[in-house]
């Protein structure tokens, strides 16, 4: 596991005792595998869509941020465990995961999409992929969906450790395809010649950070950052950095959802209220 420690500073952006200098660093997580939500860079920390979120939440709450890289299989039951405040892996809200956690709002919207190797032949529905071995990041939101159709659809699921290894699969034909979120797979598919995009399954899911059950206050508090940053564009400023283009207009990374958390899932607070930004 590699830790970087990053101090915030900066304007409070919403309403915030003297005391927020005096409370502890946030301790929150990514999975440092899942380009361009969060990689390696050349100085030896991390960065990325998530690095990027979670820093600007630290730093309007003006709070130290501790950001670990782990595997995302573990990162959940570490979150459960109380190492972690929040987790800035982009985790995708499904009614199961929300039962026994809370959630911000979702910050971006989320696709599952698959990658080939080139001159692979032709994915054009689900069926097309009978027989075949699809690779997955252990615990992840793919992982639990593609093993739900296994029976269904008739093909067989290899999970790795890592979305890296995932892609590698691929690569070195363990695997005939990967599933993942439509930005990492678009990411792994830049940067590898060797493959391409293929199908492309609609969810309607967003992404949001996850927290424990008794951190109420703390998704409050979280909520108020993320709002004021989609009111001032800074996310879809990120949005544009990270992807490449802007955040498609009534999508997740702009749109300010009422209460607090994910509407329709558990966990939802629908109390009403307007974030103090500056």
């Amino acid at each position: 596991m590699i830790r970087s420690v990053l101090s915030m500073t900066g304007a409070l952006l919403f309403a915030a005792s003297a005391s927020a200098q005096e409370l502890p660093p946030l301790r929150t997580a990514v999975d440092g595998t899942f380009a361009p939500h969060a990689f390696p860079n050349l100085s030896g920390g991390y960065q990325g869509f998530n690095v990027d979120l979670a820093n600007e939440i630290a730093r309007r709450l003006k709070r130290k941020i501790v950001i670990d890289a782990a595997q995302f299989s573990g990162l959940v039951p570490a979150l459960q465990a109380g190492t972690y405040d929040f987790l800035a892996a982009p985790t995708t809200v499904t009614k199961e995961r929300a039962e026994s956690m809370l959630f911000t709002e979702g910050y971006l919207n989320t696709d599952f999409q698959f990658l080939i190797k080139k001159g692979s032949p032709r994915v054009a529905k689900l069926e097309d992929l009978k027989g075949k071995t699809i690779s997955v990041n252990k615990g992840s939101a793919y992982d639990s969906w593609a093993r739900e159709l296994e029976g269904k659809i008739g093909w067989s699921v290899e999970s790795f450790g890592t979305q890296t290894d995932a892609v590698q699969a691929v690569l070195v034909g363990r695997a005939d395809a990967n599933v993942a979120g439509n930005t990492v797979i678009a990411w792994a598919v830049k940067n590898n010649p060797q493959l391409e995009l293929s199908y492309l399954h609609s969810t309607g899911l967003v992404w949001g950070a996850p927290l424990r059950k008794e951190s109420g206050e703390l998704r409050k508090t979280l909520d108020a950052a993320v709002e004021c940053m989609k009111l001032d564009n800074t996310i879809a400023k990120m949005h544009e950095k990270w992807f490449g283009v802007a955040p498609a207009a009534g999508s997740a990374a702009v749109i300010v959802f009422p209460g607090y958390g994910v509407p329709d899932m558990p966990g939802y607070d629908p109390t009403a209220h307007t974030p103090s930004c500056s």
